[in-house]
């Protein structure tokens, strides 16, 4: 797997440990069985974002420092050069790459996304996390599902939903799709 995983998920047992906090208690956060909540510990599954915020919300902890590992240090401003902000490649189809990481407190999470085509008969992963979520595409065609409703998107559409409906997405056209995508 990943090494990019198996790092977050070192980070999980970390903070899990730091807190004195039981499988099953994480597990509950996530809304995952506590067998499921271990496979993310081992590092041998992917971590989706969406259960991250979970326990960045849960426990007051910033979601870039459970993907990244820094903490973040600015309380003014912070600026992202182009190409520059962290990034992570949770699997070979995304890649987050964080706008504000070293903003310390933020109330909302900026990444871009980038999504790669996948085959066509492959089924989109949806996911869930408490809260809002904004995309806008940069380039390329997403499909973008939230509670069973398919929508696509092409550049500069943008979208505001509801994030703990069922959601997910894909790239179309056989392209790479990139997005600004905010979390709150």
């Amino acid at each position: 797997m990943n090494e990019q995983i198996k790092q977050i998920a070192e980070r999980l047992v970390g903070l899990r440990e730091a807190l004195d906090v039981t499988p099953e208690e994480m597990a509950t956060v996530c809304q995952l069985t506590p067998e499921k909540y271990l496979q993310l510990e081992s590092g041998t599954v992917d971590i989706s974002v969406s259960v991250l915020h979970q326990i960045s919300q849960a426990y007051h902890v910033e979601l870039t420092t459970l993907m990244f590992g820094d903490e973040p240090k600015m309380s003014s401003y912070f600026v992202t050069r182009k190409g520059k902000g962290i990034a992570v490649e949770r699997t070979k189809a995304y890649k987050y790459q964080s706008l504000a990481a070293g903003f310390a407190g933020r109330k909302a999470d900026p990444f871009l996304v980038t999504v790669h085509p996948k085959p066509e008969n492959e089924p989109i992963y949806l996911n869930t996390h408490p809260g809002q979520e904004y995309n806008m595409i940069l380039s390329g065609r997403l499909l973008l599902q939230i509670n069973k409703k398919e929508l696509i998107l092409e550049a500069g559409d943008s979208i505001y939903f509801n994030s703990e409906l069922p959601h997910g997405m894909k790239a179309l056209d056989g392209e790479i799709v990139n997005f600004l995508a905010i979390i709150l």
